[in-house]
């Protein structure tokens, strides 16, 4: 079934895909805490989500959570933990320690690395008496295309297909969590449960530059497809007027 296909049969796995309504994450791509603040603040009630990675975490460190989550923001902490479970389990309980409310860890760092971070974070929730963070288990950098895989791997199979093994090792690790490029969306609706939480990079507005991204979407596109999360960074953060920019991207998903 190609993506036309999908979205005229308007139903997978039971449940309308079509009143699905994807949230903006704002990726806060800066070198310094007081951009990504300023950005918050211009953008305001629009966004309630922003992603904290490397780049500012390695300059700021904890501190960027911290500010973020005073002004009241939602923090998905998009470090990519891949080590073995005790260390990443050690990151996880920060992650809780922190308060944010997603984390990532890549898919590859295995079934026991998996389901060590989730067990971490529920019990030393419960300990705390707080929500647990989600893991949110990163499939395939929507920056690969399949001829990098091939040329740098020498791995021959479809990303689709990369991408449907690695959100079987989530699966049966306990995960319910998984960032994928929109072209797998439809896969992953297809051949998982309905449940599980679809996180997409690699969205850009028809206005705007795809830039180092390989499978893309539109914002529109990637939610009818069923994703729940977008995130999204230079299209906002880089444009003349961010908070225009974002508002216009959230008007057209209202549209659906």
């Amino acid at each position: 079934m190609d993506f036309l296909q999908f979205l005229k049969s308007q139903d997978i796995l039971g449940g309308s895909i079509m009143d699905k309504k994807g949230e903006i994450i704002v990726a806060l791509d800066y070198n310094n805490l007081n951009e990504a603040v300023q950005l918050a603040q211009v953008l305001g009630d629009n966004v309630q989500w922003y992603k904290i990675g490397s780049v500012l975490f390695t300059k700021e460190g904890p501190e960027a959570v911290r500010e973020l989550k005073k002004m009241g923001k939602k923090i998905f902490l998009d470090l990519k933990y891949h080590d073995i479970p005790n260390t990443v389990s050690g990151a996880v309980e920060n992650c809780v320690e922190l308060g944010v409310e997603m984390f990532t860890l890549h898919a590859s760092g295995g079934s026991k690395m998996i389901s060590s971070a989730i067990q971490t974070a529920n019990k030393m929730a419960a300990y705390k008496k707080v929500n647990p963070p989600k893991a949110i288990a990163v499939t395939m950098l929507t920056s690969f295309s399949q001829n990098d895989v091939y040329n740098d791997f020498g791995i021959s199979e479809t990303p689709e297909n990369i991408v449907k093994r690695l959100v079987s090792v989530v699966v049966n690790a306990g995960g319910n969590g998984v960032v994928a490029s929109p072209q797998e969306i439809v896969m992953i609706r297809e051949n998982f449960s309905r449940d599980i939480t679809i996180i997409t990079p690699g969205v850009r507005p028809s206005w705007s530059d795809t830039g180092d991204q390989k499978r893309v979407m539109t914002p529109l596109e990637a939610v009818k497809a069923g994703a729940d999360f977008l995130v999204i960074g230079r299209p906002i953060i880089a444009a003349e007027n961010p908070k225009l920019a974002a508002e216009k991207i959230i008007s057209e998903l209202k549209g659906i």
